[in-house]
């Protein structure tokens, strides 16, 4: 076997290994979001802090004034899947032609691609009612548990936000994080989730992008002697390398 037909074996065998990796994580996480739901559900169901969440509902409800109902209103319209589908679909075109690179764009559109799907199957097989609180907002079909909103809102904004600190090294970018906790804040005030939800959303979310960053911008492995000796870089020789070429 020449060098480049073992070059070319072993960069399928690393591809494959990425897919793979990224299949079992898919996997790995979708049985975590199902079995924190049911425990939230039946286990936990009547042990603290699980007990308290209702309180927390009924005090954001007991408090609703008409600006903060507003502001609240269209932040959860902002999440709506219509506008998030659209604000993704944006955000896809503006990476690929500030990046001129198609890689930027498979962050974006693999990090909500797993959210989504992670999302719909923990809703079918985790039952949660909504608060027991007047609702402010069109109840989806789906489940309580966990919030959609703002899984999606942490997955479209974390990943821009990562690729903007990633592109230009500012810290600012994950400022762009505020929107998905301001999300978070307007579900819970609106009386569409539990505060469990909304924190099962951001861990959603959140690892659905890490699963995304892993798979698109994974490193290849070096070879040879830079790949045993990182520290020290590929334009590492030693002294008798040196010596030999000094001959």
């Amino acid at each position: 076997m020449t060098r480049s037909n073992r070059a070319a074996v072993g960069r399928d065998a690393t591809r494959w290994r990425a897919v793979i990796w990224v299949l079992l994580s898919v996997l790995l996480l979708g049985a975590v979001m199902v079995g924190l739901g049911w425990l939230v559900t039946h286990s936990f169901a009547h042990a603290w802090p699980f007990t308290a969440e209702d309180g927390v509902d009924r005090g954001l409800a007991a408090h609703r004034d008409p600006v903060l109902t507003t502001v609240t209103g269209v932040l959860s319209t902002v999440a709506d899947t219509p506008v998030t589908v659209l604000l993704a679909v944006a955000a896809i075109i503006v990476a690929r032609l500030v990046t001129r690179r198609w890689r930027a764009s498979a962050l974006i559109a693999s990090a909500l691609l797993i959210e989504v799907s992670l999302f719909l199957i923990t809703t079918v097989l985790v039952h949660r009612s909504r608060p027991g609180v007047i609702e402010l907002d069109h109840s989806p079909p789906t489940s309580s548990f966990p919030s959609g909103h703002t899984a999606a809102a942490m997955a479209l904004y974390g990943a821009v936000a990562w690729l903007i600190a990633r592109g230009t090294g500012r810290w600012q970018a994950w400022l762009l994080l505020l929107m998905p906790a301001a999300v978070a804040f307007a579900r819970l005030y609106r009386g569409m989730h539990h505060p469990s939800d909304v924190v099962a959303g951001f861990l959603l979310g959140a690892c659905s992008l890490a699963i995304a960053v892993h798979a698109v911008y994974a490193q290849r492995p070096l070879s040879g002697r830079a790949h045993l000796s990182p520290a020290r870089g590929p334009r590492y020789r030693s002294r008798s390398a040196i010596s030999e070429g000094r001959r």
